[in-house]
């Protein structure tokens, strides 16, 4: 893209610039610190100029929007067409309580639902279980049965809404729980749209929220995607995460490294199941988190559409141009987040929030700032979103396309990503792809070293943490109102399974839990089996416990 004689040109004027004009600056005002560096640690030069990109390519590299490799954007309009989805995530305590915060936010301009689960649904206990003793509602919604997802969506039309679900281990059968309440409401499954998570590579990795060894867990994952494939065509059956592989400590190109590595890996098992690689691509979507380092988080996403397009159409050969489109949500970097003045969590949090839009996220979930004290309230949660809101009608960003793109030190940072994440390719595929590497405790190990490289950067000052080591107030009181769950739920939870049980069929209940049985123990795909089962109201639980005889319990042998 530079002319060579002219970058030779501009070699002397930068040489002339230090040793004039830049030689006079820090005489008489030194910089800041030595060295400058990004939240992953990556040194940043001083200055940026077209002597950084010298095989910088327009079309190759950057192109259009809308265009291979879609470094600037998926769609030809950017948010100048469309406006992000505002996504807020919600869930607390019994599902009466989070319909109601639903209802609340789709009235203060939530575009979309995304249902937080409590600790013992992740983990595929039933609220009443003594191992989910103390953990009812604590960190999300209780879901133990497709009573509690009808109560969940009481009075929101399903056909009208999408859903995103963070859920992992059991993802399968909340589906199933969504899918028949939905039937409930007269709404074909084919007509749902929405997102699950369903992302159990992660776990191993990151979250630990796991329950079955590898292999049979991708087969789960590998049915809801054919399943998906098949019946449901406007639903994302897989929501690739690299939100909580940050959220464990790594570095901005771990994360997307990792993220990207099994997302390709839940590609090689589809396509070992006999799909097309057109067929299921289109509806693959991915998670990623936002940190506070604006231009590393810009660089990683615009780094993450380019890499998957070139691995989708070059690796795989998908030849439908919507298979090399990498659509992806966003959530604001809850690790960012301080107990300590937690007022102050709103500026973080807008910041995070326009380096997404920025970066081209297709939805948005903002973080309220009381999350590092207690599940957010209605004023902190309204805030959050009313910070979407201003970046899309206020501050201009949305009105044209990438409007960041060029910039020398974004292209750069967006080039480094792209070759580090490589990298890190080639080292998964000396272990033997991306199971042995988990099994062997890689990523583990990676995420480890550097959550606690940063926490030295910070004990150092070398990274700053306002209001924790820099502008600290001990004397300050929090101030913030603090939500306060419903005392009573549980009992009517615990009631309301207890009911449950005694009114449905159990012969019925008995019957689909052993045809599921019998099919885990097969090859069939297992999804007609878990609908079959929660459509006779079949608990979260006795449709676990199923898999867990047959498929077994993993324990990780290269605990860090």
């Amino acid at each position: 893209m530079f002319d060579a004689k002219k970058l030779e040109e501009l070699a002397h004027e930068r040489d002339r610039w230090e040793e004039t004009t830049l030689h006079k600056t820090l005489a008489r005002m030194p910089e800041r610190r030595e060295e400058f560096i990004t939240t992953s640690g990556k040194p940043i030069a001083r200055l940026y100029t077209p002597l950084d990109l010298p095989n910088f390519d327009y079309m190759s590299d950057l192109g259009f929007p809308g265009e291979y490799p879609f470094t600037r954007g998926i769609h030809a309009t950017g948010h100048r067409g469309k406006l992000w989805t505002m996504r807020m995530f919600a869930g607390f305590g019994t599902a009466e309580e989070t319909n109601a915060r639903f209802k609340y936010l789709l009235e203060q301009g939530n575009m979309g639902l995304s249902v937080a689960f409590d600790l013992p649904t992740l983990m595929g206990y039933d609220t009443d279980a003594p191992e989910a003793l103390g953990e009812f509602g604590k960190c999300g919604v209780a879901v133990s049965s497709l009573r509690d997802m009808e109560i969940l969506f009481e009075g929101i039309p399903l056909g009208e809404v999408t859903t995103s679900m963070t859920i992992n281990s059991p993802a399968a059968v909340v589906w199933a729980f969504y899918i028949a309440a939905a039937e409930k409401q007269g709404v074909p499954m084919d007509q749902l749209r929405g997102t699950l998570q369903n992302d159990i590579l992660k776990e191993y990795t990151a979250q630990k929220e796991y329950i079955f060894p590898p292999e049979p867990s991708m087969r789960l994952v590998t049915d809801t995607i054919e399943f998906g494939t098949r019946h449901m065509p406007l639903w994302n059956t897989i929501s690739i995460s690299g939100y909580h592989i940050r959220e464990a400590g790594s570095t901005a190109v771990q994360e997307l490294a990792f993220t990207l590595a099994d997302g390709l890996e839940y590609v090689r098992w589809a396509l070992a199941r006999g799909l097309h690689i057109d067929e299921f691509a289109p509806r693959l979507s991915f998670f990623f988190n936002v940190h506070n380092d604006f231009f590393e988080e810009i660089a990683k996403l615009r780094a993450a559409r380019r890499i998957w397009a070139r691995e989708m159409r070059e690796t795989f050969g998908a030849k439908d141009p919507r298979s090399w489109l990498m659509r992806f949500h966003c959530q604001t970097a809850g690790v960012s987040l301080t107990a300590q003045q937690p007022e102050i969590n709103i500026i973080r949090v807008a910041i995070q929030a326009l380096a997404a839009v920025l970066g081209g996220a297709q939805s948005l979930h903002t973080n309220s700032m009381d999350e590092a004290l207690a599940l957010p309230s209605e004023k902190a949660v309204t805030i959050a979103l009313r910070t979407q809101q201003i970046i899309a009608h206020e501050s201009g960003v949305a009105n044209t396309i990438d409007p960041l793109g060029g910039s020398y030190f974004l292209e750069k940072l967006t080039e480094e990503t792209e070759k580090a994440v490589y990298a890190y390719f080639r080292r998964i595929e000396e272990l033997g792809g991306v199971l042995p590497a988990i099994r062997r405790g890689f990523f583990q190990q990676e995420i480890a070293d550097a959550a606690f490289a940063f926490q030295r950067q910070v004990e150092r000052e070398e990274q700053i943490i306002v209001g924790v080591n820099r502008y600290a107030d001990p004397d300050a009181k929090i101030e913030i109102p603090i939500l306060e769950m419903d005392p009573h739920g549980y009992d009517r939870q615990v009631a309301r399974l207890q009911q449950l049980r005694m009114e449905r069929d159990n012969e019925r209940v008995g019957s689909t839990l052993a045809a599921l049985r019998e099919a885990a123990r097969g090859t069939q795909n297992l999804m007609p089996f878990i609908l079959e089962a929660v459509r006779s109201y079949a608990t979260l639980q006795e449709i676990m416990d199923v898999f867990r005889a047959e498929f077994g319990i993993y324990h990780e042998d290269n605990a860090i």
